[in-house]
């Protein structure tokens, strides 16, 4: 007997995984309405996708915000998606609040991504840790061990690079690994496009 597949299931399947409502029908149908089968067929062919997520316009989104509890520490972040609905996704929406409160305990963060970091700032920094080295290591080294520095400094200043201060709820996943879990399970590309944190006496 061929499983009935009402607007209700697929809405829900909708809800867990972002594909389009065809998809989720189609889904549906294949697995005879089973839920779970139904999910990972469309994982499957999500992660086809998602090499092609990173090309999609974002034109949907959501501005998150956190106030801490004292009142003195506050955060705004702007993420970007490509459709209203993955917007209003819990996946996507617990995503832009657990991004929120990153953000709001990580007062060295200044830029989203390695590519924001303006060039100049990049390479005064570079010097300094080239110069904190001895200078009977080769020249390699010394490169070397620059570079390593330097991807440290990187991490305590980009956002993409951290590791999420809740690390049992994201078992040390860096803010990409995140984001890009939550674009696989949305099927959409997900952008942090900016963020301002605010604290009293700064």
């Amino acid at each position: 007997m061929t499983a009935t597949i009402t607007a209700a299931d697929v809405k829900a399947l909708r809800q867990l995984t972002g594909a389009g409502p065809m998809e989720c029908k189609a889904a549906l149908t294949e697995t005879g309405g089973d839920v779970d089968k139904a999910v990972e067929i469309l994982r499957v062919k999500l992660g086809k996708k998602a090499q092609k997520l990173a090309e999609r316009e974002t034109s949907e989104g959501l501005i998150g915000s956190y106030i801490h509890a004292t009142g003195k520490v506050g955060v705004l972040v702007q993420v970007e998606c490509n459709t209203d609905f993955v917007a209003g996704n819990d996946v996507f929406k617990e995503f832009v609040a657990d991004l929120a409160l990153h953000i709001a305990g990580s007062p060295s963060t200044k830029y989203v991504t390695d590519d924001e970091v303006p060039a100049a700032e990049l390479e005064a920094e570079k010097a300094i840790y080239v110069q904190q080295i001895p200078d009977d290591k080769p020249q390699e080294i010394r490169e070397k061990i620059a570079e390593g520095k330097l991807g440290k400094w990187l991490e305590e200043i980009v956002l993409l690079r951290q590791t999420h201060i809740n690390v049992d709820k994201h078992d040390n996943k860096t803010i990409e690994q995140i984001r890009a879990a939550a674009s696989a399970k949305t099927g959409e590309n997900i952008v942090i496009k900016r963020f301002a944190r605010f604290q009293i006496g700064q």
